[in-house]
């Protein structure tokens, strides 16, 4: 029963019930592979086959994709219980069959991923919370050994890429900043007017805002913008180096990656954080203006001389030294950050948002530290 494909000649020859020799003869190759598969298959199941041998002693030519035609005959009709045996391979043809690997090619199975128990888990965390630990003092160090050298040799700190930073990190970020400031002192105010306007003491909505802006939620709120917008950026551009092999260029060049990328932001930053802390701090005193103007009638000359009555020159202090703390912070961590990617871009975006979760976090912790102290010395 012969069946023309191309340049390959299938024949089938009945030898008992169930049973058949099929001779393949030609070229079996990438080009035809296909339709001899289907062709072997239909042969033998039209004829209800139970057992049927493959003879390939005319085949002249076979490459894998002909080799893998046979083999997958073979597992799909095994798959429908016809039993198909392999006969009178030339040398070449049984050659290349023992490359391949049945199991390899049709019975691939996905690995179930290894899931640890609670303990290990735990102790995997503590190891990498341990690791990372490690790296960060192992960074501070080598840190403020840069600073120490920069500090006594100005002349080689990157002036030009210090003042670029300040503008990214300062005068670009001014208007979000006094954004979010006024929005803040004009939220507090609201809240505040209610409660005040029972008691008659609208003039004390002055000493409230102004006391709360400089002292706390300035130098707070200030510090979050600069870390969601600034500290993201620094690990971000130092990440992306890492990935490009740009942080090993410079080190190959014998440039100190620290003195070279991370001063000039750790500079810029100390110096434009607590500048727009004031800016804030500014906005957010307006802010509360606006709601006592409008809504407690409280004339614009009353609220700025209530206002210059409440603060002092200690209050100012103590919020712009917050900043400078929060601006170091900031800047450390997004550095750190940076140096800590591996691999490609998955990494790059993951210590990103670790660097802003982290700079947060600290923040929170340091405006804590210094609430506690400022009370301590009566501040």
């Amino acid at each position: 029963m012969p069946e023309e494909a191309h340049i390959y000649q299938i024949t089938l020859e009945q030898t008992g019930e169930g049973e058949c020799t099929i001779s393949v003869s030609g070229r079996i190759d990438v080009n035809n592979a296909g339709t001899f598969l289907g062709n072997v298959e239909r042969l033998s199941i039209l004829q209800r086959l139970r057992k049927v041998r493959l003879n390939l002693a005319s085949v002249s030519y076979l490459d894998s994709a002909g080799a893998t035609a046979v083999l997958k005959a073979e597992s799909e009709l095994a798959a429908k219980g016809i039993a198909l045996t392999l006969e009178n391979l030339p040398p070449s043809v049984d050659g290349l069959f023992n490359l391949l690997d049945m199991d390899t090619l049709f019975h691939l199975k996905t690995p179930r991923a290894h899931r640890l128990g609670i303990i290990a888990s735990v102790g995997e965390k503590a190891i990498a919370i341990g690791r990372d630990a490690a790296y960060q003092i192992t960074f501070i160090g080598e840190l403020i050994m840069a600073l120490r050298h920069s500090l006594l040799h100005p002349g080689q700190i990157r002036w030009g890429s210090m003042m670029l930073t300040m503008q990214r990190v300062g005068v670009d970020a001014l208007p979000i900043v006094c954004l979010i400031n006024f929005l803040v002192g004009l939220t507090v105010s609201f809240q505040s007017a209610v409660t005040l306007r029972q008691f008659g003491a609208n003039i004390y909505l002055a000493d409230m805002v102004a006391l709360g802006m400089v002292r706390e939620l300035g130098p707070l709120m200030t510090a979050i913008l600069v870390a969601g917008r600034s500290g993201s950026a620094f690990a971000a551009e130092i990440g992306t180096m890492k990935v490009s092999e740009e942080v090993d260029a410079l080190i190959s060049m014998g440039f100190d990656p620290n003195r070279f990328l991370v001063i000039p932001k750790i500079l810029a930053t100390l110096l434009v954080v607590p500048s727009l802390t004031m800016f804030g701090n500014l906005l957010g005193i307006l802010g509360g203006l606006t709601v006592g103007v409008t809504l407690l009638n409280l004339t614009v000359a009353g609220y700025v001389a209530e206002t210059y009555n409440a603060l002092s020159l200690v209050h100012v202090f103590s919020g712009v030294l917050k900043s400078v703390f929060f601006g170091l912070t900031i800047a450390v961590i997004g550095c750190l950050r940076g140096f800590q990617v591996r691999g490609g871009a998955e990494s790059v975006g993951r210590l990103t948002t670790s660097s802003v979760v982290s700079a947060i976090l600290f923040i929170i912790v340091l405006d804590a530290i210094f609430g506690i102290l400022y009370q301590v010395w009566n501040i």
